[in-house]
Protein backbone atom coordinates (compact mmCIF):
# COMPACT_ATOMS: atom_id res chain seq x y z
CA UNK A 1 0.00 0.00 0.00
CA UNK A 2 1.14 3.71 -0.40
CA UNK A 3 1.03 5.91 2.10
CA UNK A 4 0.22 10.31 1.64
CA UNK A 5 1.76 10.72 4.64
CA UNK A 6 3.73 8.98 7.73
CA UNK A 7 3.42 10.04 11.10
CA UNK A 8 7.30 8.87 12.97
CA UNK A 9 5.78 9.43 16.64
CA UNK A 10 8.18 9.26 19.99
CA UNK A 11 5.34 7.09 22.00
CA UNK A 12 1.97 5.01 21.93
CA UNK A 13 0.34 7.39 23.43
CA UNK A 14 0.45 10.47 20.59
CA UNK A 15 -0.32 7.29 18.12
CA UNK A 16 -3.32 6.74 20.33
CA UNK A 17 -4.56 10.36 19.89
CA UNK A 18 -3.64 10.18 16.39
CA UNK A 19 -5.77 7.52 15.49
CA UNK A 20 -8.60 9.38 16.28
CA UNK A 21 -8.42 12.83 15.71
CA UNK A 22 -6.60 12.45 12.41
CA UNK A 23 -9.72 10.89 10.57
CA UNK A 24 -11.37 14.11 11.21
CA UNK A 25 -8.76 16.54 10.10
CA UNK A 26 -8.05 14.21 6.66
CA UNK A 27 -10.53 12.30 5.86
CA UNK A 28 -9.54 11.49 1.83
CA UNK A 29 -5.59 10.93 3.06
CA UNK A 30 -3.92 7.22 3.42
CA UNK A 31 -1.14 7.35 6.30
CA UNK A 32 0.53 5.61 8.73
CA UNK A 33 0.99 6.55 12.49
CA UNK A 34 4.68 4.42 13.62
CA UNK A 35 5.14 4.55 17.28
CA UNK A 36 8.16 4.35 19.02
CA UNK A 37 8.97 3.69 22.49
CA UNK A 38 11.14 6.81 23.35
CA UNK A 39 13.80 9.85 21.74
CA UNK A 40 16.40 7.64 20.98
CA UNK A 41 14.23 4.58 19.64
CA UNK A 42 12.41 7.28 17.56
CA UNK A 43 15.66 8.76 16.22
CA UNK A 44 17.59 5.63 15.39
CA UNK A 45 14.16 4.63 13.33
CA UNK A 46 13.98 7.74 11.24
CA UNK A 47 17.05 6.96 8.36
CA UNK A 48 16.01 3.57 8.45
CA UNK A 49 12.25 4.62 7.47
CA UNK A 50 12.89 7.35 5.27
CA UNK A 51 14.94 4.87 2.92
CA UNK A 52 12.24 2.19 3.61
CA UNK A 53 9.93 4.29 2.23
CA UNK A 54 12.03 6.00 -0.76
CA UNK A 55 10.14 4.39 -3.33
CA UNK A 56 7.49 6.57 -2.61
CA UNK A 57 9.07 9.85 -3.30
CA UNK A 58 5.29 11.83 -2.84
CA UNK A 59 4.99 10.38 0.58
CA UNK A 60 5.56 13.26 3.08
CA UNK A 61 6.92 12.15 6.60
CA UNK A 62 5.30 14.01 9.74
CA UNK A 63 7.67 13.58 12.77
CA UNK A 64 5.82 14.47 16.03
CA UNK A 65 8.15 14.83 19.41
CA UNK A 66 7.97 16.04 22.92
CA UNK A 67 10.00 19.23 23.77
CA UNK A 68 10.27 17.94 27.21
CA UNK A 69 13.27 19.88 28.76
CA UNK A 70 14.73 20.43 25.11
CA UNK A 71 15.08 24.21 23.48
CA UNK A 72 12.54 23.82 20.92
CA UNK A 73 14.52 25.26 17.81
CA UNK A 74 17.75 22.60 18.75
CA UNK A 75 15.33 19.95 18.30
CA UNK A 76 13.88 20.61 15.78
CA UNK A 77 17.51 21.35 13.88
CA UNK A 78 18.55 18.07 15.38
CA UNK A 79 15.49 16.10 13.93
CA UNK A 80 15.55 17.93 10.61
CA UNK A 81 19.74 17.08 10.18
CA UNK A 82 18.50 13.25 10.97
CA UNK A 83 16.06 13.46 7.82
CA UNK A 84 18.54 15.36 5.29
CA UNK A 85 21.30 13.03 6.13
CA UNK A 86 18.54 10.19 5.40
CA UNK A 87 18.06 12.39 1.52
CA UNK A 88 14.44 13.21 2.67
CA UNK A 89 14.47 17.51 3.26
CA UNK A 90 10.62 17.79 2.92
CA UNK A 91 10.03 16.77 6.45
CA UNK A 92 7.44 18.32 8.32
CA UNK A 93 8.82 18.55 12.42
CA UNK A 94 6.57 19.20 15.13
CA UNK A 95 7.34 20.07 18.67
CA UNK A 96 4.49 19.05 21.24
CA UNK A 97 5.63 22.02 24.01
CA UNK A 98 6.07 20.40 26.91
CA UNK A 99 4.30 17.36 26.16
CA UNK A 100 1.07 15.48 24.94
CA UNK A 101 -0.41 16.20 28.22
CA UNK A 102 -0.62 19.81 27.06
CA UNK A 103 -3.08 19.11 24.53
CA UNK A 104 -5.04 17.54 27.32
CA UNK A 105 -4.88 20.45 29.87
CA UNK A 106 -5.98 22.66 26.39
CA UNK A 107 -9.23 21.20 26.45
CA UNK A 108 -10.38 20.48 30.11
CA UNK A 109 -13.80 19.59 28.83
CA UNK A 110 -12.52 16.79 27.00
CA UNK A 111 -11.21 15.82 30.27
CA UNK A 112 -14.72 15.84 32.02
CA UNK A 113 -16.31 13.63 29.29
CA UNK A 114 -13.49 11.54 29.35
CA UNK A 115 -13.29 10.64 33.22
CA UNK A 116 -17.11 11.22 33.45
CA UNK A 117 -16.61 14.06 35.94
CA UNK A 118 -19.76 16.76 36.97
CA UNK A 119 -19.48 19.11 34.61
CA UNK A 120 -18.01 22.37 34.58
CA UNK A 121 -15.78 20.77 37.15
CA UNK A 122 -12.94 20.71 35.50
CA UNK A 123 -13.42 23.09 32.28
CA UNK A 124 -14.22 26.27 34.39
CA UNK A 125 -10.36 26.05 35.78
CA UNK A 126 -9.54 26.65 32.00
CA UNK A 127 -9.73 30.37 32.29
CA UNK A 128 -6.43 29.77 34.85
CA UNK A 129 -3.33 31.54 33.62
CA UNK A 130 -1.80 27.92 33.60
CA UNK A 131 -4.72 26.40 31.62
CA UNK A 132 -5.22 29.42 28.63
CA UNK A 133 -1.21 28.18 27.98
CA UNK A 134 -0.94 25.46 28.98
CA UNK A 135 2.02 24.66 26.68
CA UNK A 136 4.23 27.25 28.98
CA UNK A 137 3.90 24.65 31.19
CA UNK A 138 7.04 22.52 31.84
CA UNK A 139 4.89 19.12 33.67
CA UNK A 140 2.13 19.09 32.05
CA UNK A 141 1.94 15.53 32.96
CA UNK A 142 1.93 16.45 37.02
CA UNK A 143 -0.51 19.18 36.07
CA UNK A 144 -2.70 16.57 34.58
CA UNK A 145 -2.15 13.99 37.78
CA UNK A 146 -3.00 16.92 40.09
CA UNK A 147 -6.51 17.50 38.65
CA UNK A 148 -7.06 13.62 38.03
CA UNK A 149 -5.36 10.85 39.66
CA UNK A 150 -5.65 7.86 37.64
CA UNK A 151 -4.77 9.40 34.52
CA UNK A 152 -1.93 7.18 32.97
CA UNK A 153 -0.40 8.25 29.41
CA UNK A 154 -0.29 4.66 27.87
CA UNK A 155 -4.47 3.74 28.06
CA UNK A 156 -6.27 7.22 29.17
CA UNK A 157 -5.04 8.43 26.12
CA UNK A 158 -7.04 6.53 24.05
CA UNK A 159 -10.09 7.64 26.35
CA UNK A 160 -9.58 11.28 25.96
CA UNK A 161 -8.69 11.35 22.24
CA UNK A 162 -12.10 10.93 21.63
CA UNK A 163 -13.55 14.28 23.12
CA UNK A 164 -10.81 16.25 22.08
CA UNK A 165 -11.80 19.75 20.33
CA UNK A 166 -10.19 20.15 17.01
CA UNK A 167 -11.02 24.42 17.15
CA UNK A 168 -11.59 25.15 20.94
CA UNK A 169 -7.99 23.78 22.55
CA UNK A 170 -5.70 26.31 23.98
CA UNK A 171 -2.56 24.38 23.70
CA UNK A 172 -0.84 26.66 20.63
CA UNK A 173 1.33 23.35 19.69
CA UNK A 174 -2.08 21.39 19.31
CA UNK A 175 -3.36 24.22 17.05
CA UNK A 176 0.16 24.54 14.99
CA UNK A 177 0.01 20.55 14.66
CA UNK A 178 -3.52 20.93 13.26
CA UNK A 179 -2.25 23.86 10.94
CA UNK A 180 0.53 22.32 9.84
CA UNK A 181 -1.35 19.01 8.61
CA UNK A 182 -3.89 21.27 6.94
CA UNK A 183 -1.25 23.01 4.70
CA UNK A 184 0.88 19.53 4.12
CA UNK A 185 -2.14 18.06 2.40
CA UNK A 186 -3.69 21.35 1.03
CA UNK A 187 -0.36 21.09 -1.12
CA UNK A 188 -0.29 17.80 -2.41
Amino acid sequence: MSYDLIFLLEEPSMKNVLDVILPKIIPDQYYICISHQGKHDLFNSIPKKIKAFQYAPNTKFIIVHDQDSHDCKSLKNELFEVCQQAGKSDVLIRIICHELESWFLGDLAALEKAYQLKPQSLSKKQTQQKFRNPDQLNSAKQELKKLVNEYYPGTHSKEIAPYLSLTHNKSRSFQIFLDGIKQLTTNT
